[in-house]
């Protein structure tokens, strides 16, 4: 039996009614359109001190550039093995990597906000994916699903489209602090930032519209590019901040694989358990949706609406979750890129596994990771942003018990710079909307209980009860 034909057999390509050919063009198509993950989460997860709350992954005697290069090592290879277990063990075309959002959660809320250190924010990333797993394996997902209110579900990822975009903004020195409003209009057309990185956010608008293969890292690439030529040839200086401060690397992620384990001491139970759900809930219900999402426009679903034998692709992803917070990066979860793919044909794992080599291909790019500037990198946050921004037309409007809890979630997480915030907001107010309306029936006991907790938690943290490091 030659090697197609192994292929062929492996992954049931002609029963899917594809080809070799097409399930590669496919992969190639999603790697491209994802690709940007492994210039941007560095970006994120690193400390910027430019940044309000950015703290981030820093490491003593290590430059910012050396540390991205070693996040971008530590991304590839986490995407690459989720990817591949998507591949071989579930046979299905989607690709996984570290999410946009809950890393700004790491870096943002966990680290920067709430000050815990970074080595126990990857603890609880990698608690979060053992429970992943075990809560797979046993099969509890419908379970897990009717715990939390929908309307919260259904908010849960505009919301993190907001706060996406703020952060990006910020970066790109369009959004500023302002003592009077809080923020305010930057100086665009004097901050050679700011007006370089509206040039390139449009661009790269532009060029997604028009529907291109890997846009955002095209649009990253030619800012970048561009800012480099003004300081180079124009009238700028580097210390205009057009090109990237530190373009160290490194290979060796040593200091980043297995830092968890240190972060598991000295905690604190309660407020470790609202970052390991905070991470899990984005997580589950993040997957769950984008299978059944993509899965739709497949048609991968049974005739009941149903992702048949979704159990694998999320064990998948918890598997990859844990593996990247050994290593040393933020949850792992399916990317909605993975659509693009699909609509090229790609229908069975051969397209994940044609992700997945190409994500190890890209580490000869680490390079470029450390030497893209922080404005270029961000602009990846506001496109993906604005696109989560479409998941609010599943939210029920003209249901004020679900008005109520969805827009409490979604305006929260970017007025408080924190998507645990937002999701305890919705959560919060759920049962007290559906009991105001007299319709109780539709609360469970798992509401009660889980906006319970966050009111002890919220109690407990503002009155100052609760003190010292996570």
């Amino acid at each position: 039996m030659g090697l197609s034909e192994t292929v062929n057999d492996y992954f049931d390509i002609q029963e899917h009614g594809s080809s070799i050919r097409t399930e590669i063009l496919a992969g190639v198509t999603t790697f491209l359109t994802m690709s940007y993950i492994v210039i941007v989460n560095p970006s994120v997860l690193t400390d910027q001190p430019g940044i309000p709350g950015a703290d981030g992954i820093a490491i003593s005697g290590m430059a910012p550039g050396e540390v991205q290069s070693m996040l971008a090592v530590v991304t590839i290879i986490a995407a690459a093995t989720a990817t591949f277990i998507m591949a071989i063990y579930a046979n299905r075309p989607f690709a996984q990597a570290p999410g946009l959002g809950l890393n700004a959660f790491f870096a943002f809320t966990v680290v920067g906000a709430l000050g815990v250190p970074w080595q126990t924010a990857l603890a609880a990333v990698v608690v979060e994916g053992v429970i992943f797993i075990i809560l797979t394996a046993v099969g509890a997902r419908e379970y897990i699903i009717r715990v939390f209110p929908e309307p919260v579900k259904f908010a849960v990822g505009t919301g993190i489209g907001l706060f996406l975009t703020i952060i990006g903004l910020q970066a790109m020195g369009i959004v500023v602090d302002d003592s009077a409003t809080l923020i305010t209009l930057g100086s665009v057309a004097s901050d050679p930032v700011a007006f370089l990185s509206v040039l390139g956010l449009f661009v790269t608008f532009a060029l997604y519209a028009r529907g291109i293969p890997g846009s955002i890292i095209i649009g990253i690439v030619l800012t970048t590019v561009s800012g480099w030529a003004i300081t180079t040839f124009g009238p700028f200086t580097p210390d205009a901040g057009l090109v990237a401060g530190s373009t160290a690397v490194s290979y060796d992620i040593t200091p980043l694989a297995g830092a968890f384990i240190s972060g598991l001491g000295n905690v604190e139970a309660f407020s470790f358990a609202l970052i390991v759900f905070t991470f899990f809930f984005v997580d589950f219900f993040d997957t769950a949706g984008t299978l059944v999402g993509v899965g739709q426009a497949g048609d991968f679903l049974d005739e009941t609406g149903n992702f048949p034998d979704i159990d694998r692709p999320l064990m998948a992803d918890a598997v990859g979750t844990t593996v990247g917070g050994m290593l040393g990066t933020s949850t792992v979860t399916t990317y909605i890129e993975s659509a693009s793919g699909v609509e090229e044909g790609g229908s069975t794992g051969l397209t994940a596994l044609t992700i997945a080599v190409l994500f190890v291909g890209s580490l000869l790019l680490v390079p470029l990771a450390a030497a893209i500037p922080l404005y270029a990198s961000h602009i990846a946050l506001v496109v993906i942003g604005i696109i989560m921004l479409q998941n609010v037309i599943d939210i029920e409007w003209n249901d004020i018990t679900h008005t109520i809890p969805a827009g409490m979630t979604i305006l929260v997480m970017p007025f408080t710079y924190s998507i645990a915030y937002g999701i305890a907001a919705g959560i919060v107010s759920y049962p007290i909307v559906k009991l105001a309306a007299g319709e109780v029936s539709d609360v469970r006991v798992g509401h009660w209980a889980l906006a319970l907790a966050f009111v002890v938690y919220f109690f407990v943290r503002t009155s100052g009860v609760l003190t010292g490091q996570l």
